[in-house]
């Protein structure tokens, strides 16, 4: 999301504080010696193909022939080049010179271009200007380029000059020479950096440990240096150089005289923090073990807060590693967690007033892509809040640091779901008017292509870009100090240039924990103050259901499945309940370091209004809220009002489990049992009353009663979408239409109570389908690793048969008079996504979810449809399709499909078959986490995987500290 600048008084009021801090505006910002035909956005301008990053690039619009021009002002003469072209390359192209822009002549012609990097070494031509004349495009619509060198540093110099003033926006413009002095004047001689590759996947987070499916491909980069610069003479130190290695994170300590850091020495595949001399001498190891330690901070009170993998978990929807906040003392021991996360925590930071700021990333029952945004904790883990942004989705809010002598926080803003390595905007938030008014975030620089930002004052921060360190203004402007040389390889970045100056401490919060206690304790003030929550009545809600969410072990892919169709991506437990008082307050006692959210229930259960968030709290504290969803601009009333609080005459409340039901929910063994007791009798697959089967026969990927209740919308779980914060009773078990079904009043179909709970809270806990993370990345036909389908039936010699006949018996009626597609295969989405639908789609009604029957193939609703009545069948074709069942066509498609029920049952297994046995990954790193024994064989120990989840999550809870 792009945000508004602030309006123009407060600008004019920075211009005149940079102007009178020496520095001199801009001579000329105009981009006219580089022009294109188009370009495809802001992102893609055509400068940053000539810019010397290789991270950037220039994009033309899609269609049509695209052209890139530059004017260098001089008659200069090009002898050869080399273009850098992006996958959209031009298979035929002409490089042109002139003297004038008018009249031009082709000093180059490419016919059959291979793209990639093309080296041209042969040419003969002088001009002003230069263009490339790209005229086919391969494989896409637009041309694209990352980078052309032209290989004469007259050229380059010239070329440095037109991409800098391009860069620039309106407002003062910063010359390097002005730039260095005003890094002088701020105490800065020298800028520590690290270097390396970028991590080996796309996402800002996954640049740590290894793939799910091979432990031995790493996503982290190499290239590991860590180096000092004096910017005065722009001589550069190499304090640690381990080519094979990794090195990151580097901070400067308080007092200047040591560089804390995290390295993966090349022989390693972790990382452990380090710290060294500033000349790099000294070298001292302070982490150990077998997980990533990373991202440090300094502590005011001398311990290091750090994000780590100790946390023994793995992002919900991909196939990385999760890393969450953690702090030791300053020689390394005495390791504590601080964040229950079940997902990413990043780049800690200290804030003036002693609390960390840190970026928080999760998704309880909403988006797993919008919701990284700042959050703060003590730094001993108490008092976790949201600091900005995190009642609004979409992009990520990252690398938080506060401005000197203001209330404002210099950061990353990137775009979306993140970028690589944490690029994006360098971005200001103040956060005085609430942690939701989104317009106090502002943009400062106009591409999305910086990292690491560090501010020394209002007016100077220095940033990482692709392999340059330059120094930027409030504007965005910006100019390169330094650039990586040739040497580091091709693919080296730099990253996290930090200043060497001594700075203050910041204020130490006194500890409120005790690690000999299991448990911590919430007061919440009045469950019925908040935002959202008209129509709440005082005295309605009586009590607050209390959910654990709970961490995977391992992951395979980026959508839910199998967990869900479109919905949760976690197992969820149901702890029990604490009531709340008449006036609405409650105060209860819960397990800490574990990740919780409440559901407020009224009398009858029913769920009144849901968190969508999680809170922790830490060995020994109490903490206190105002209420549901309060503004968190309200502190809680620590006076009068809370002394006289009901919940608080009394002990705080234990969590009273509710007994005789299950914690964790399980579909097939937990659900499926009532639908066949209450509902099969008339929602088969012969009758299919209302067009839905509700029998839990097994599909391709889920059981066909599971899909039909989702796409029938039958419970209201909140979805895989950029919502939060629903008004009451539109979320959760009170809002679902199955709750409904079972009363009585649909035909007379009444459930005991038992079973209208289990109901109940199976879905309160988002209405997984397993209720074992075992079932992970296995057990489909068509199932998903990485976002790519695996397990295909498409190439079976019985499936080629069977795409015959349905190309043959089928194609003509469905897409000339339907106009919807059919499957071609069990494993065939017919254009509907994995993982973000719409439920209106109208091709769900040939979904490959509903048409195939992997416990009884003949009740598949591939052969039962087209065959007539008389036969046995459904006929619900215009015109009969197969007459008898001994049709050869009818007799193909049930041997295919038969052919799947045979593979799902022998050779890959469902987590409900007795035969189930996980993917080799999940024992994996349940051996690694000492869940199971080292010596464990998945081929001839027994095992339960319900039971084996239960003490993963156990064997992650705290353990009291006498």
């Amino acid at each position: 999301m792009d945000f508004i600048s602030r309006t123009s008084s407060a600008l004019l009021l920075v211009s005149i504080t940079f102007f009178l801090c020496g520095f001199t505006s801009a001579s000329d910002s105009s981009r006219s010696n580089i022009s294109s035909s188009s370009v495809f956005s802001d992102v893609y301008q055509d400068f940053k193909a000539f810019d010397g990053d290789e991270s950037t690039r220039w994009a033309s619009a899609p269609k049509g022939n695209a052209n890139l021009t530059i004017d260098f002002g001089q008659r200069v003469a090009f002898e050869q080049l080399t273009i850098s072209w992006e996958a959209a390359y031009s298979s035929s192209y002409e490089v042109q010179v002139s003297n004038d822009g008018q009249s031009w002549a082709t000093i180059f012609n490419q016919t059959d271009g291979k793209g990639g990097v093309e080296d041209i070494e042969t040419l003969n031509g002088v001009g002003q200007f230069v263009r490339f004349k790209c005229l086919a495009s391969k494989q896409y619509q637009h041309i694209s380029i990352w980078e052309v060198n032209f290989h004469s540093p007259k050229i380059e110099a010239i070329l440095q000059t037109i991409c800098e003033r391009s860069a620039r926006s309106d407002g003062p413009a910063l010359s390097r020479k002005d730039a260095v002095e005003e890094l002088l004047r701020h105490g800065v001689k020298e800028i520590v950096f690290s270097t390396r590759a970028d991590g080996n996947d796309g996402h800002w987070y996954a640049n740590i440990g290894y793939w799910a499916y091979d432990e031995n491909d790493m996503l982290y980069g190499k290239g590991g240096r860590l180096c000092k610069l004096n910017i005065e003479s722009g001589k550069m130190d190499i304090l640690i150089d381990d080519p094979e290695g990794t090195v990151r994170d580097p901070v400067v300590h308080y007092d200047a005289e040591k560089i804390l850091f995290s390295w993966r020495k090349a022989n390693s595949k972790v990382f452990h923090l380090y710290e060294c001399a500033l000349n790099g001498d000294n070298i001292t190891q302070l982490t150990h073990g077998d997980y990533d330690d990373f991202e440090p901070c300094y502590l005011p009170d001398g311990g290091v807060a750090f994000i780590s993998s100790r946390g023994k978990r793995w992002v919900n929807c991909w196939l990385t590693q999760v890393a969450i906040l953690y702090r030791c003392d300053g020689d390394g021991g005495n390791v504590q967690q601080l964040s229950a996360n079940i997902e990413h925590d990043n780049t800690p930071w200290v804030l003036p007033d002693g609390r960390i700021l840190y970026q928080r990333w999760e998704y309880i029952d909403r988006s797993q892509v919008d919701f990284h945004h700042l959050w703060t904790m003590n730094p001993d883990g108490t008092n976790q809040m949201v600091y900005f942004g995190n009642m609004h989705p979409s992009s990520l809010y990252i690398d938080a640091k506060p401005i000197p002598n203001t209330k404002d926080v210099l950061l990353i803003n990137s775009p979306g779901h993140g970028r690589r390595e944490h690029s994006g905007h360098v971005a200001i938030v103040n956060s005085q008017l609430g942690p939701d008014h989104i317009d106090s975030i502002i943009n400062i620089s106009s591409e999305p292509e910086y990292r690491d930002p560090w501010p020394l004052s209002r007016e100077l921060y220095l940033v990482a870009r692709g392999r340059a360190i330059q120094a930027m203004n409030q504007h965005g402007n910006a100019t390169t100090i330094y650039t990586l040389p040739k040497s580091f390889g091709a693919k080296v970045n730099i990253q996290e240039p930090r200043p060497v100056i001594k700075r203050e401490r910041e204020k130490v919060i006194a500890s409120r924990t005790d690690e000999s206690q299991p448990t911590g304790k919430l007061i919440l003030q009045d469950v019925t103050t908040g935002r959202n929550m008209k129509g709440v009545s005082p005295g309605e809600i009586k009590k607050l259901l209390v959910i654990e969410s709970l961490p995977k072990p391992i992951n395979f892919t980026g959508g839910m499945d199998p967990l869900t169709y479109g919905g949760s991506f976690t197992l969820e437990r149901v702890m029990g309940t604490v009531p709340v008082e008449g006036d609405g307050s409650a105060y209860l006692e819960l397990p800490a370091k574990r990740s919780f959210f409440f559901i407020a229930l009224d009398e009858n259960n029913n769920s009144v209004k849901r968190m969508q968030s999680f809170l922790t709290v830490m060995p020994g504290e109490t903490q206190s809220c105002t209420g549901c969803h309060e503004n968190r601009n309200a502190a809680p009333d620590y006076s009068s009002r809370q002394a006289t609080l009901l919940a608080l005459q009394r002990p705080a409340s234990l969590i009273q489990p509710i007994e005789g039901l299950p914690d964790v929910y399980d579909f097939p063994r937990d659900i499926q049992p009532i639908l066949d007791t209450h509902c099969i009798s008339c929602h088969n697959q012969l009758d299919r009353k209302g067009s839905v089967a509700l029998t839990g026969d097994r599909g391709p990927l889920f059981s066909h009663s599971y899909v039909n209740l989702t796409l029938k919308r039958q419970i209201a779980d909140g979805r895989n979408i950029p919502k939060g914060n629903y008004a009451p009773r539109t979320l959760g078990a009170s809002a679902s239409p199955l709750m409904k079904k079972l009363n009585g009043s649909h035909h007379g179909v009444l459930t005991t109570v038992r079973e209208q709970d289990i109901v109940r809270y199976w879905i309160e806990t988002g209405g997984c389908y397993p209720g074992t993370y075992a079932a992970l990345g296995h057990g489909a036909i068509g199932g998903y690793q990485q976002n790519e389908q695996i397990h295909l039936d498409s190439d079976w010699k019985t499936g080629e048969a069977f795409q015959r006949v349905v190309q043959n018996r089928c194609f003509e009626c469905h897409e000339s008079q339907l106009g919807l597609p059919t499957p071609l295969s069990m494993s065939d989405e017919i254009g509907i996504s994995f993982w973000r639908f719409d439920l209106d789609d109208p091709k769900f009604k040939f979904s490959r979810h509903l048409m195939f029957n992997l416990t009884r193939p003949e009740q598949s609703l591939f052969v039962l449809a087209p065959l007539t009545k008389q036969a046995g069948g459904l006929g619900l074709c215009s015109e009969p399709v197969f007459q008898t069942k001994d049709d050869s066509g009818y007799q193909t498609l049930l041997n295919h499909i038969t052919a799947g029920k045979s593979f799902l049952e022998n050779d890959l297994t469902r987590f409900d078959m007795t035969q189930f046995k996980p993917r080799n990954e999940y024992f994996r790193e349940m051996m690694k986490y000492g869940v199971l024994p080292a010596s464990f064989d998945p081929d001839s120990d027994p095992f339960d995987v319900y039971q084996i989840d239960r003490d993963y999550w156990k064997s992650l809870w705290h353990q009291p500290v006498n």
